[in-house]
């Protein structure tokens, strides 16, 4: 399995900052990422729905494309399936979760900080269960951001209209006098600037894609599941979307680079 492909999944875009890192880290490394754009946004949906999303994915990805190690790209797909996914599939699962609060709780001096996600994500409480067992004298502020999403989705990541919906919806955090704050969605690091604008230049933000990537590489070498000749060619990167192609194509070389070439379509049956 040493030369199969890393795969990895989100509802849409948002992956696409993990798939950067990991492009990034382990350029030798084969890439298939599947951007579920049929059936996006899954924060709103029950978090049962989201799960067997995630399991339907997880399988194309192990018994169709055979992927060695599937990276759940989606903090409300992670909050949703990653036990179940990582309990039914031989192969290594690695969620973004984990990651990023590790990440935080490194990142605070104060011992208060905020994590912001889809509504689905916080209402789940995986966030907040992690950092109690990760730092439980870190105080958090779990705030959901309806809205993100579909912003970053259609390009928009510093207009006026996601900067009053961010003072709006950030106003907990920033009642709460945190000094960090966990973008809890994979979607969020695209509106850095604007959440940076509204936080204050004093507020870390933490995005969980590096931190999943550095765990990745990290759980890669303890299998022995890197590619024997790391410093040989780059890797190759596919893209699969579920939804439009050319949306995908073009909103999706905005944000990843020339990688993201042509794109496949998949079809569920």
């Amino acid at each position: 399995m040493r030369d199969g492909p890393i795969g990895m999944f989100d509802s849409g875009f948002g992956g696409l900052t993990v798939a950067r890192a990991l492009i990034d880290l382990l350029p030798g490394e084969d890439l298939v990422y599947l951007g579920d754009t049929g059936r996006y946004p899954y924060g709103p949906r029950p978090l049962s729905e989201v799960a067997a999303f995630a399991h339907q994915i997880t399988s194309e990805l192990i018994e169709r494309r055979g992927v060695k190690l599937v990276v759940v790209a989606c903090n409300t797909a992670t909050a949703a399936a990653l036990g179940e996914l990582q309990e039914r599939f031989e192969v290594p699962i690695v969620g973004v979760i984990d990651p990023g609060v590790r990440a935080v709780a490194q990142a605070t001096r104060s011992g208060h900080v905020g994590v912001i996600g889809t509504v689905g994500t916080i209402a789940s409480g995986a966030y907040q269960s992690a950092l109690a067992d990760e730092a439980p004298s870190v105080e958090l502020v779990a705030v959901p951001c309806p809205g993100f999403v579909e912003f970053v989705e259609r390009g928009e990541f510093d207009t006026e209209q996601v900067h009053v919906l961010a003072s709006a919806l950030l106003a907990p955090a920033i009642e709460a006098k945190v000094d960090a704050l966990l973008l809890g969605c994979t979607h969020y690091p695209y509106l850095a600037r604007t959440l940076s604008d509204v936080m204050g230049r004093h507020v870390v933000l933490v995005s969980s894609a590096d931190e999943t990537t550095f765990e990745v590489r990290r759980l890669m070498i303890e299998r022995g599941l890197l590619r024997s000749d790391q410093h040989g060619s780059r890797g190759a990167a596919t893209f699969i979307t579920t939804g439009d192609v050319n949306w995908f194509e073009e909103l999706g070389r905005r944000l990843l680079g020339p990688e993201l070439g042509r794109a496949e379509h998949h079809y569920w049956t």
